[in-house]
């Protein structure tokens, strides 16, 4: 979805590399989603997400919705604008801090699971960037 703003596939002169660029005025107006249909799920059940982010100097966020062993539909949401952890029972909130240039993130869902909310990871189901 894109409001204000856009989503392109750019050549990045940093990396020599082709890159999606999404870029907007506000992060809850424009992002990407996979799976793009609300109804299905991505059924991944290895426990990483690594994720390559180059920092615009901007505000940014991501999400992953996983399934634990309860059966339960829970959020995680990793923000540069943010500055406390929040836990809630669906949806766990986090700061997450940029360095310069291109960075790794590499995200333990597993381990994410059982210190938020006591339970096991079972899978993934969308990624929301």
């Amino acid at each position: 979805q894109v409001r204000n703003g856009h989503i392109k596939r750019i050549t990045d002169n940093d990396i020599q590399s082709l890159v999606l660029e999404v870029e907007g005025t506000n992060v809850s107006t424009t992002y990407i989603t996979c799976p793009a249909d609300p109804k299905k799920t991505l059924g991944i059940k290895l426990p990483f997400l690594v994720m390559i982010i180059k920092n615009l100097k901007k505000y940014f966020t991501f999400e992953v919705q996983v399934l634990d062993d309860k059966n339960v539909r829970r959020r995680f949401r990793a923000s540069n604008y943010q500055s406390t952890t929040r836990v809630k029972p669906f949806i766990c909130t986090m700061p997450m801090r940029l360095d310069e240039g291109w960075n790794q993130i590499q995200f333990n869902l597993s381990d994410f699971t059982r210190r938020a909310y006591g339970t096991n990871y079972i899978e993934t189901l969308r990624v929301q960037v």
